[in-house]
């Protein structure tokens, strides 16, 4: 079963976790816009460090994760993800 996963921004409110990038970094989207994405990487000097990112370059991070998946043969968490694709991008 999924779980979900939220973060505050300090200055756009609740964020919902749209997929793991890699170790240490996750793709974020504000909760009711999914207008503003942010990678957020989490940095043992400085904490959570929040990267703003256009619509473009999130999509194409969510792309690529779900191509890393899929060579991985991990098909239920691709699947999973390929929801959520679909859901934030069209």
């Amino acid at each position: 079963m999924p779980t979900e996963n939220y973060l505050n921004h300090p200055n756009f409110g609740l964020l919902f976790r749209v997929c793991i990038v890699e170790e240490g970094q996750e793709l974020f989207a504000t909760l009711y816009a999914q207008r503003l994405f942010f990678l957020v990487s989490n940095s043992t000097s400085e904490g959570l460090v929040f990267q703003p990112l256009g619509r473009s370059n999130a999509r194409q991070m969510l792309e690529n994760r779900m191509r890393l998946l899929r060579r991985a043969g991990r098909q239920s968490d691709f699947d999973q993800l390929q929801h959520t694709y679909k859901k934030t991008f069209h």
